[in-house]
C-alpha cells in the first residue's frame, strides 16, 4: 500500500551551482489520521471517510532496511499520482536525498534540491514535505505508547520520494525553515555536497586512508585516537617481535655452540682412529704407503695382500671384518721374535790356543 506524510526541511543553504542543501525531519513515531480511502480503498475495513488512526512504531520507522530504502531516492514538487520509478524518473525528480539519520525522536535526511523551479517555491513559502512510501498496513486495535488508540500498524516501510509540498500529515515540526541548527553534512556520502559548497575549500588530512576535516575538533581526535592506539598496537607487537627474536638468537647460539662440540669430539675421535690404523698397517706391511689413501682402501690394500684372490670379491664390510682378524694379532709377532744382529767376532780362538801352547812349551 502506498502512503504519503509530511516531514519539514531545516535551515535551507545555498551551495555553489544555485542548488539547496538541507537537513530535514523526515518522519516520526507515533499515530498518524488517515481517511479510510487512503488505507483502505476497496471499503473491506473502514468506510472512505472514516478517520482511521494509524499507528508506526519507532522499531519500524527507524528500522535500518527501512531507513536506508530512502537513501539516493528522488524529490519531488508535490506528489506525483504514481510511484517513481525510472521510466519517469527525468519527468518528476527534482533532487536527491543524500543520507538519512536519527534525529531524537525523528527521522532526518539531509537532502539536495537541484531544480530551480523547487528552490523558488521554497524560497517563496513552500516549506513542507511528505514522504511517498510503501509498507504492509496490518489491521486491528491496539493502543500506542502514549495511550492513543489506534485501527491499524505500519510495517516494513521502504521510500519511494520525498515530496515537497505546501502542507504535509506529520505537521509543521515537519518543514523547511529559515532558522534552527545549521546544516550538516550528510551521513550517506559527506563529500557530495562539499563538493558544491561556495564556502571555499576546507582543510582536511588524511588518516587511514579516510579525509578528516580540521574544523571537526571532535572528529580530528577521533582520527588521532585510532591512529595513537594503532601505534601502540604496532609497538606491543614490534616488542614482541624483538623478544622472539632474542630469544632465536641465544637458542642458535646454544645449539651451533653443541654442533661445534659435537665435531670436534668426532674430528678427535677420527683422528685417533686414523692413526692406529696407519699404525696397524705399518706392523703388517712396514713398506706400505698411508699417505693419500682412505681408510678404506689401506684396509683393502692390506686385505689383498694377505689373503690374494680370495679377497678380490669382498665388499667393504667384508674387507673390515677381515682386516680386523689380519689386525688383531699384528703386534704379537714383534713380542715372539727377536732380531739377531749380524755376529760380531770378539776373540781369536786360534790364536787363544797357540798362545797357551808356546807358554807350555817355553
Amino acid at each position: 500500500m502506498f502512503f504519503t506524510d509530511t516531514l519539514t526541511l531545516d535551515a535551507p543553504r545555498k551551495v555553489k551551482g544555485g542548488f539547496m542543501a538541507v537537513r530535514a525531519r523526515a518522519a516520526r513515531s507515533g499515530v498518524y489520521d488517515y481517511l479510510g480511502s487512503e488505507v483502505d480503498p476497496s471499503g473491506q475495513h473502514f468506510k472512505a471517510n472514516d478517520t482511521v488512526k494509524v499507528y508506526r512504531d519507532e522499531a519500524d520507522v527507524f528500522d535500518k532496511a527501512s531507513v536506508a530504502s530512502f537513501i539516493a531516492k528522488p524529490i519531488t514538487n508535490d506528489h506525483p499520482t504514481v510511484s517513481v520509478t525510472a521510466d519517469n524518473w527525468n519527468a518528476y525528480a527534482k533532487g536527491t536525498v543524500m543520507g538519512a539519520l536519527k534525529d531524537k525522536e525523528y527521522l532526518a535526511f539531509d537532502l539536495m534540491l537541484m531544480d530551480s523551479a523547487i528552490i523558488a517555491d521554497v524560497e517563496a513559502g513552500k516549506r513542507e514535505l511528505s514522504n511517498g512510501y510503501s509498507c504492509e498496513l496490518v489491521v486491528g486495535d491496539g493502543i500506542a505508547p502514549d495511550g492513543t488508540a489506534y485501527q491499524a500498524k505500519q510495517v516494513n516501510i521502504r521510500g519511494n520520494h520525498v515530496a515537497v509540498v505546501d502542507r504535509g500529515r506529520a505537521g509543521p515540526d515537519c518543514k523547511i525553515t529559515d532558522g534552527g541548527k545549521p546544516f550538516a553534512l550528510c551521513d550517506a556520502n559527506p563529500t557530495a555536497i562539499t563538493d558544491f559548497n561556495n564556502e571555499g575549500p576546507k582543510m582536511k588530512i588524511m588518516l587511514d586512508g579516510l579525509h578528516v576535516d580540521l574544523s571537526d575538533a571532535e572528529a580530528v581526535k577521533a582520527a588521532f585516537d585510532k591512529k595513537d592506539a594503532a601505534l601502540a598496537d604496532s609497538a606491543t607487537a614490534l616488542a614482541d617481535a624483538n623478544t622472539k627474536v632474542g630469544t632465536l638468537t641465544a637458542e642458535k647460539a646454544a645449539v651451533e655452540k653443541q654442533l661445534a662440540d659435537a665435531q670436534a669430539v668426532d674430528l678427535d675421535a677420527l683422528v685417533a682412529d686414523r692413526a692406529a690404523l696407519v699404525a696397524s698397517a705399518k706392523e703388517l706391511d712396514a713398506k706400505i704407503v698411508t699417505d693419500g689413501k682412505s681408510s678404506d682402501e689401506i684396509r683393502k690394500e692390506l686385505v689383498a695382500a694377505s689373503l690374494g684372490d680370495a679377497a678380490k670379491d669382498f665388499d667393504a664390510s667384508q674387507i673390515a671384518a677381515a682386516f680386523a682378524v689380519i689386525a688383531k694379532d699384528a703386534g704379537k709377532a714383534a713380542d715372539k721374535v727377536v732380531n739377531i744382529d749380524v755376529p760380531k767376532v770378539t776373540m781369536d780362538s786360534a790364536a787363544v790356543v797357540q798362545s797357551i801352547r808356546a807358554a807350555r812349551y817355553a
